[in-house]
Order: structure tokens, then sequence, then C-alpha cells
């Protein structure tokens, strides 16, 4: 059965951080490109971050670029994102996936899901 946990949400002001994580069991994680999507209220989830299997490759949505970093431990099964400069506007629930084929930022190719943890950006 395949998990993934997110955990390291929370409420912070703006210009704050936070580092969410993204425990994974079940599968081979080393084989997985990992994501990190988000959905605010009243929007449709959209693409924030992907990590190729070895972490040699990253990829970032414009609005989150030189302020969120993805990163991954093959070692310990988790995958992170790095949340810095926080603004209002990122409040939204973060879920990671997984995907066993080639990097995207295509929702809807990832293959499993976690059930989110909700970041909220006071101003």
């Amino acid at each position: 059965q395949v998990q993934l946990v997110e955990s390291g949400g929370g409420l912070v002001q703006a210009g704050g951080s936070l580092r969410l994580s993204c425990a994974t069991s079940g599968l081979t994680f080393r084989e997985h490109n990992m994501g990190w999507f988000r959905q605010a209220p009243g929007k449709e989830r959209e693409f924030v971050a992907r990590i190729s299997w070895s972490g040699s490759t990253t990829e970032y949505a414009d609005s989150v670029k030189g302020r969120f970093t993805i990163s991954r431990d093959n070692a310990k099964n988790t995958a992170y994102l790095q949340m810095n400069s926080l603004k209002p506007e990122d409040t939204a629930v973060y879920y990671c996936a997984a995907r066993h084929g080639p990097g995207t930022t295509m929702e809807r190719k990832y293959d499993y899901w976690g059930q989110g943890t909700q970041v909220t950006v006071s101003s």
C-alpha cells in the first residue's frame, strides 16, 4: 500500500518560512519523480515544484522561483519543500505527488498523492 504523508504546514506571517516534508512508504522512492502542488480556496490545484529521482533536475512554477526549494533524501524516502519569503498568496493546501515515469508538471501524470497539508500566510 503506497502512502504519501505531508507534514510541516501551519500558520506563518508574511516573509516567514516553512519546510514541508513528504514521507513515503510502499513504493521504491528512488525510482519516482516527486512533485509538489497546491490548491488555494476557490482555485484549481496548480504545480509548484518537481524533482527528478536522482535530485539532479528541479523545476519550479514562476510564482515560487527563487523563494522555494525542492529536495529529496532517498535514504529516508522523503521529499521536502523549503518555502522562504512567504506571501499571503501562497496560502493553500500543499500536496506531494509521486510519478513512476519522466518528470512532468502535469498533475494528471502523477500516480500517487498525499492528503495535503495546510499552509496559511498572514499579512
